[in-house]
């Protein structure tokens, strides 16, 4: 089946499906703007396999042209829209879009940077009466077709982009719904953007199950978002860990009464364990679903189920279902418990790998297995403790050192809003520890004080060289630390 329909398939006609703060939209009304958006597509000559540009925040009309590219079998193509003009121009150049579905916003912002050739579609197409009737537009299809090409925030300079098949929408959209136990009853609170995969699985998984999605498109002000959760009654909300770290320890999170909410959602990152205690303790009642995944498999790989929470806490759980995980040494073998090893992934959620990168593909998809770059270990049950990534060790007089180790033990300051540690040169040790950090509004608290706390806590090398007090790190197109920034900072 093909996706745009698998998604719509459950959604009753007068169900709410979108929530803004201006406006709200039922399935009905969203199959009748997904129709518009395929006329609009197939007038101006796009076919199936041409590669379709999204550029906007959060909406009915990112929705709609994403799931109407979907459908004539088209590659939806999302681009963030934090990019500066000569990202988006690198990143469009490297795709090769034939056409692109840009909010008028978006269009004076961007315009410039886009080649005079590519077809700009804009949201003025919702308002017209011009459509075709979407159950009865079909095309042949084959499940193991491209469905998105989504760009990722990896340390490359070149841009990446991961190719993500309807098959493998589907298949993770289901294992989501089926350990999250979604159904139409859930009130989504998305503040992640849709161009990001988190973002996107959460459209999934909600559209399929016939849910609602509440839009929240800023969250530089987290009481916005608080108070959205509030009014519209959102049963859901998911986040990175910058986004748990900010409600925590710089907004009223703690201090609300957010009683709708039932099941709440962290990954992109590891949220050290402090937040995950404090996330408890602000919502006792609340199911917390602790998660990871990588763009390379869709969204998902693993999850902790809430009532393990106290006793695997800093675990990120077992496979999803339809999901093997193995953690596995240097020389191939499984690690046993204690164990430092990278974690594979095998799944239908599996991406067939880069677009028009051969070799950066075998390096990372081998055998039918995604070798995810991520470093963990396993308890007596199996279940995996992730340690840091490959690429974040450091390296002090020979040892390797955590960073995400460090980093947990400056977040137990409650004055510290988040912390990112990184090794610079060293003459003598040949890495050095620097952390820097962000605290809360008004605390005093200093660089001195942060490195006291360290060397009662750590072991003698794993105490940073130095800690610097910053106003904020810099965060990726998906609320995620660049640690390179820092690294040439």
């Amino acid at each position: 089946m093909n996706t745009a329909d698998y998604l719509l398939q459950v959604g009753e006609d007068g169900h709410q499906a979108i929530l803004t703060r201006e406006n709200s939209y039922t399935y009905g009304e969203l199959r009748e703007a997904c129709a518009r958006l395929l006329y609009s597509l197939l007038n101006m000559g796009i076919e199936p396999g041409d590669r379709i540009g999204i550029l906007g925040e959060n909406s009915l009309f990112w929705v709609a042209s994403y799931l109407a590219i979907l459908k004539l079998g088209a590659v939806a193509v999302p681009f963030p829209t934090v990019s500066t003009l000569e990202d988006l121009r690198r990143k469009e150049r490297f795709i090769r879009c034939n056409a692109i579905c840009i909010g008028k916003r978006f269009q004076r912002k961007f315009s410039s940077a886009l080649d005079q050739d590519i077809v700009q579609i804009s949201d003025d197409v919702l308002d017209s009466q011009d459509s075709i009737r979407w159950d009865d537009f079909h095309t042949e299809f084959d499940i193991h077709r491209d469905a998105a090409l989504m760009l990722t925030s990896g340390t490359t300079a070149r841009p990446r982009a991961v190719r993500i098949t309807h098959r493998n929408i589907q298949a993770n959209t289901d294992s989501i719904i089926e350990y999250l136990k979604l159904d139409s009853d859930e009130k989504m609170l998305v503040v992640l953007p849709f161009y990001y995969c988190f973002g996107t699985s959460l459209l999934h998984t909600h559209l399929r199950a016939g849910a609602s999605l509440v839009l929240c498109n800023t969250f530089a002000y987290p009481e916005t978002a608080l108070n959205m959760i509030e009014s519209s009654q959102s049963t859901g909300l998911a986040g990175v860990p910058s986004t748990y770290m900010t409600l925590l320890r710089n907004s009223s999170f703690p201090r609300r009464n957010l009683k709708t909410l039932r099941k709440v959602q962290q990954a992109g990152g590891k949220l050290p364990v402090v937040f995950i205690e404090e996330l408890m303790a602000v919502l006792p009642e609340t199911q917390i679903f602790v998660m990871y995944g990588q763009t390379e498999a869709t969204a998902r790989l693993s999850y902790l189920p809430p009532e393990l929470l106290k006793s695997k806490i800093g675990s990120i759980g077992c496979g999803i279902p339809g999901v093997e995980l193995k953690v596995i040494k240097e020389d191939g073998t499984p690690v046993k418990p204690g164990e430092i090893g990278e974690i594979y992934a095998w799944g239908d959620n599996i991406s067939p790998g880069y677009f028009n990168e051969t070799k950066a593909s075998a390096e990372k998809f081998i055998a039918g297995a995604l070798h995810t770059g991520d470093l963990a270990t396993l308890d007596d049950e199996g279940f995996i403790y992730i340690v840091d990534r490959k690429s974040d060790f450091i390296k002090v007089a020979g040892r390797r050192v955590s960073s995400q180790e460090i980093e947990a033990v400056i977040l137990e300051r409650p004055e510290v809003v988040s912390a990112a540690a990184i090794g610079v040169p060293d003459q003598v040790q040949g890495e050095a520890i620097k952390v820097f950090v962000t605290i809360k509004k008004g605390s005093l608290i200093t660089s001195d004080e942060l490195l006291n706390h360290c060397k009662m806590k750590l072991v003698r090398y794993m105490v940073p060289k130095e800690i610097v007090i910053i106003d904020r790190l810099p965060l990726n197109a998906h609320g995620k630390v660049v640690k390179s920034e820092l690294r040439q900072l």
